[in-house]
């Protein structure tokens, strides 16, 4: 649905960009500019791309819109099956976000729903974000900040979030994974707290074998442990108890998600009857 402001000048603004009125291109992973610096010619939309697989946008003083191109620093044909997801500040606000394809608007985020810091998802195909400013007689608190990375079409087209269904993984999907995860460890679970929007997993690992960043913290150098919560949708139905899994997943805007989740006896049965047909992905010690 589009807003008066946003029906009257889309059209307009869009011709003028195409006739080479953008006021300029750059190639980077963050971006940061102010509404300040064209206030006079509002009606100017500027081009902003970015070209990496993780960043961030920051726009003061919203006013006017930007076109914000989200697209992968290489050129593959696999990029064409990337998904966008991004996560707005708390702080944010003074824009609506739609997916703007080929003149198409389709509302992404509203202005009241930034503060909320959902994580929203959409595929590359669906088209660049056009970020309007919502009039305000004030602008000088109006900020619109959000980071967005780029991750596989695991998602699928429909995802809204970076949330996937729960389902057991295949043998040839376990494998796959512990080859190329964001994190890798061997543990048990501790507790499990349920919350609205999902489900937040203490574990205890006893083999870290991979970690993006830190997300499992080290008991010391003495005690060979690491701590740490991992996320998954609330439907899993995930419970504390005994038995050591084979934890993987990735790592999205800091926080861990949960992938495949063997049981590590499930696991090294499969991993060993691979290891003899030599259909391996990669190494892992198992001792």
């Amino acid at each position: 649905m589009l807003t008066p402001m946003l029906a009257s000048l889309l059209l307009p603004l869009l011709l003028l960009c195409r006739i080479s009125f953008c006021q300029y291109s750059s190639d980077q992973c963050s971006w940061k500019g102010s509404g300040l610096t064209h206030e006079s010619h509002a009606r100017d939309v500027e081009q902003v791309y970015l070209r990496c697989s993780q960043g961030s946008l920051e726009w003061l003083y919203p006013t006017g819109a930007i076109i914000v191109n989200l697209r992968p620093n290489t050129v593959s044909p696999a990029a064409a099956r990337l998904s966008v997801c991004i996560k707005p500040s708390a702080d944010s606000g003074g824009t609506n976000i739609y997916l703007d394809r080929n003149g198409k608007l389709r509302l992404l985020l509203r202005e009241q729903d930034h503060a909320q810091g959902k994580v929203q998802c959409f595929s590359i195909q669906e088209g660049a974000l056009f970020i309007e400013a919502v009039p305000h007689l004030d602008i000088s608190r109006r900020i619109t900040e959000f980071q967005y990375e780029l991750v596989s079409d695991r998602l699928g087209p429909d995802a809204q979030s970076l949330e996937e269904p729960c389902h057991p993984c295949s043998d040839t999907e376990v494998l796959l994974a512990v080859c190329t995860n964001d994190f890798v460890g061997r543990g048990s679970i501790r507790r499990v707290e349920q919350e609205e929007e999902h489900s937040t997993v203490t574990v205890e690992i006893s083999r870290l074998y991979r970690q993006k960043i830190h997300v499992f913290a080290s008991g010391g150098v003495r005690v060979r442990r690491w701590t740490g919560s991992i996320k998954m949708p609330p439907q899993c139905g995930v419970r504390a108890g005994e038995g050591e899994f084979l934890f993987t997943g990735t790592v999205r805007f800091g926080e861990a998600w949960m992938g495949c989740a063997p049981r590590y006896k499930d696991f090294l049965r499969l991993y060993n009857e691979a290891e003899q047909q030599g259909t391996n992905p990669c190494h892992v010690e198992t001792d």
